[in-house]
């Protein structure tokens, strides 16, 4: 059996960048902000609910497109991420809740839950910027939701790009510094 050191290098590896799923997010969050600022309040629900949805499946596409193995079987940590993954996805009980009763905290409460995962892919590689888009990611989007005016989706479809754009550099520059 492996350390646990041994396949946290391997989940690194194997992943080759993680830049499928930030990259997914950025293009669902993108079309999603777009949307909302053209198509009727109700119509741009339905547009979050597909966009974001849509996420997993287009970073599989990427991941598949890029050599980043999502799935790794006998791997703790990509098991672990898969848990965190589960989590973050049983708060769609949430969200259909606000969907139904409290429309407009519904983006607001998609762009924080589909963000608390990458504080445990912090962890997991050892790096601060899970954390860091996390709280980035919280903040800017609890922001947008009280000063985004009618244009709120859009402006927390905004933050939640912001937080990935920064993510990535910040990936970027730690794939280069751990080789």
């Amino acid at each position: 059996m492996d350390t646990l050191d041994t396949q946290r290098l391997d989940f690194i590896r194997r992943s080759a960048g993680f830049s499928a799923f930030p990259l997914a997010g950025i293009v669902a969050w993108t079309v999603l902000g777009l949307a909302s600022l053209f198509v009727p309040a109700t119509t741009a629900l339905y547009v979050m609910l597909f966009a974001t949805g849509a996420i997993f499946p287009l970073a599989l596409g990427i991941a598949a497109l890029t050599g980043q193995q999502v799935f790794q079987r006998g791997n703790a940590f990509a098991a672990l991420i898969g848990q965190s993954v589960l989590m973050v996805n049983l708060l769609w009980a949430l969200h259909f809740l606000l969907i139904l009763r409290q429309p407009d905290l519904a983006p607001l409460s998609l762009a924080l839950g589909l963000g608390l995962h990458w504080i445990v892919f912090g962890w997991i590689i050892r790096a601060p910027l899970g954390l860091i888009h996390a709280i980035v990611r919280t903040t800017a989007c609890t922001a947008a939701y009280l000063h985004g005016g009618e244009h709120r989706m859009a402006a927390i479809a905004a933050a939640v790009v912001a937080s990935y754009t920064l993510t990535l550099v910040q990936l970027r520059a730690w794939s280069r510094r751990i080789g």
